[in-house]
């Protein structure tokens, strides 16, 4: 009974930390409200040159060396999905990475794991304000978009955002590797933009996989991510798979439990590293 009631404490304990932490997080957001209007309209100026690109190398509308390689020629459909799943996957990095970086430069870092929370549930405690606002600021991103641009789902919504569920966690797996690097580096910046520009543009976010020199195939077929991207659009747009869908959720759901183990070991190690040598704290 004592057992029970200390695991019992210990869970509420760990719930609030993670609580307070994000709720810590929606008050800074919130403190500048252009931050939001920021994520709902960046998007849509990046993606703009892609429209008018598409629209000049279209032919009657339709984009056939695009549906060639897709099975689908909406284009702008195609896109708008792979930028909405990348916020999720920027969120991660920015929100794990930098959230150590910012720790570090205010010289916070190392009273903070003084407490007895997870460090791991203190990374995921940075990610929740922001996989919220990212939400709502995407969902608001589609309904612009879809009136500059046009956005025409023709499959199951549903069955998408299912999908994409697994591959978001597995991505936190990825998350937890990713902050150990920043721990060991001390540094944030570089590594965000490098790494989420790799991993974006290898698993396809923004063009299909299969138009990449086929000696990059391979590395794209190593990421998770492409295999989630892929049957997201399949789901929710039709478009031909690399795979039957039902393979490509299998990997997700396979992957989504190795990435996590794998991220939280190689943190943990990296973290007890920093740790043996006091280089925790230091920027």
């Amino acid at each position: 009974m004592e057992l029970t009631t200390l695991s019992q404490d210990n869970v509420k304990t760990q719930l609030r930390a993670l609580y307070v932490i994000a709720r810590k997080d929606w008050k800074i957001f919130w403190r500048y409200p252009l931050n939001a209007v920021s994520q709902v309209f960046q998007p849509i100026i990046w993606i703009t040159p892609i429209y008018f690109m598409g629209k000049a190398f279209s032919t009657n509308g339709h984009a056939s060396g695009f549906a060639a390689y897709s099975g689908s020629g909406d284009y702008m459909s195609y896109i708008l999905v792979g930028t909405v799943l990348t916020n999720f996957i920027m969120t991660v990095f920015w929100g794990m990475g930098f959230a150590l970086k910012e720790d570090m430069d205010a010289g916070v870092l190392e009273s903070n794991w003084l407490t007895p929370v997870s460090r791991l549930l203190i990374l995921v405690g940075r990610t929740l304000t922001s996989l919220f606002t990212t939400t709502l600021t995407s969902i608001a991103m589609l309904v612009v978009a879809k009136q500059l641009f046009g956005f025409n789902p023709t499959g199951s919504t549903l069955a998408a955002i299912l999908t994409a569920i697994p591959m978001l966690v597995g991505l936190y797996g990825f998350g937890f590797a990713f902050a150990g690097i920043v721990l060991l580096m001390r540094e944030a910046n570089t590594l965000v933009d490098v790494g989420s520009f790799l991993v974006q543009g290898f698993s396809g976010t923004s063009f299909p996989v299969r138009s990449l020199p086929y000696w990059l195939i391979p590395v794209s077929l190593m990421l998770p991510l492409t295999y989630g991207l892929d049957a997201v659009r399949g789901f929710i747009l039709k478009t031909n798979t690399l795979l039957p869908i039902s393979v490509e959720i299998i990997i997700l759901v396979v992957t989504m439990f190795a990435m996590l183990w794998f991220g939280a070991w190689v943190f943990n190690k990296v973290e007890r590293r920093v740790r043996t040598l006091g280089t925790l704290g230091q920027h």
